[in-house]
């Protein structure tokens, strides 16, 4: 990257924050956070208090779910990918 602003992955961002939106009520809530370890990106997902058990879900399936299709989106962009859901 040689452009610090530039999002390592805007692909994958882009699906991530569609699909969180559509699953909270607080959608203008909702904010990601990408930062670079490594080889890697690391994607946070901020959500309103009180919505986070909604983004994981029943024993983190939703949670899941949400980095499998987020890890395929993110082959198109061509990086590794990785989604924390922070409190």
């Amino acid at each position: 990257m040689s452009d610090p602003n530039e999002i390592a992955a805007p692909t994958a961002s882009d699906v991530l924050s569609h699909v969180v939106r559509g699953l909270v009520d607080d959608p203008d809530a909702v904010r990601i956070d990408a930062e670079q370890r490594g080889r890697r990106t690391i994607l946070e997902v901020h959500v309103a208090p009180g919505e986070l058990g909604r983004v994981i879900g029943r024993r983190g399936r939703t949670a899941q779910s949400i980095r499998t299709v987020v890890r395929a989106a993110a082959t198109r962009d061509g990086v590794g990918i990785d989604v924390d859901f922070v409190d």
